[in-house]
């Protein structure tokens, strides 16, 4: 491996630890001539997915422009990097568990909304307000009243569970 620093090409490995729910592998290295420490990783090849734009043009998936946007969107949210990691490794294997080797940047967007709903209300409206082109007021207020009403639901489901595990434990007893 070659140092990023003097461009030596032997160096140690210091630590290496698995990363991205075992899809990766993350080595510490030190170079042997300049002492320089650098990391590298180790990624399985997946087959390409193609992601089709907006304007119909077609470029392969990029993971780390994925990742550049949901940073973008969850900027002093308090969302860890570890879990910005996590939503795009969740993202890139469910397009790769597809038989279909496209994907639209719509699609794309659907799941990252997906993701960061639970997450992070500020960094999900951020992230919709880029990805669906919002052109005003209007358009985030009609997207705050879907996210109240997504989570007016996921109360009621929640109430529901929850009363329903108290009717069985007093039956029980």
């Amino acid at each position: 491996m070659q140092c990023s620093y003097c461009q030596y090409t032997d160096s140690r490995v210091l630590e290496s630890r698995s990363t991205e729910a075992g899809q990766s592998i993350r080595r510490r290295r030190e170079c042997l001539r300049c002492k320089h420490r650098f990391t590298t990783y180790e990624r399985l090849e997946f087959v390409p997915v193609t992601v089709i734009k907006q304007d119909a043009r077609r470029e392969y998936f990029d993971r780390s422009k994925l990742l550049r946007g949901i940073i973008h969107a969850c900027q002093k949210t308090g969302l860890t990097p570890d879990t910005l990691e996590s939503i795009v490794d969740d993202i890139e294997s469910q397009l790769q568990a597809r038989t279909v080797r496209e994907v639209t940047t719509a699609e794309i967007g659907e799941l990252v909304l997906r993701e960061l709903r639970p997450l992070s209300e500020v960094a999900y409206v951020r992230f919709a307000s880029v990805y669906r082109q919002f052109q005003g007021i209007r358009d985030f207020v009609d997207t705050l009243h879907q996210l109240n009403e997504v989570r007016s639901q996921e109360s009621e489901a929640n109430s529901l569970e929850i009363n329903r595990s108290a009717a069985k434990v007093s039956v029980d007893s």
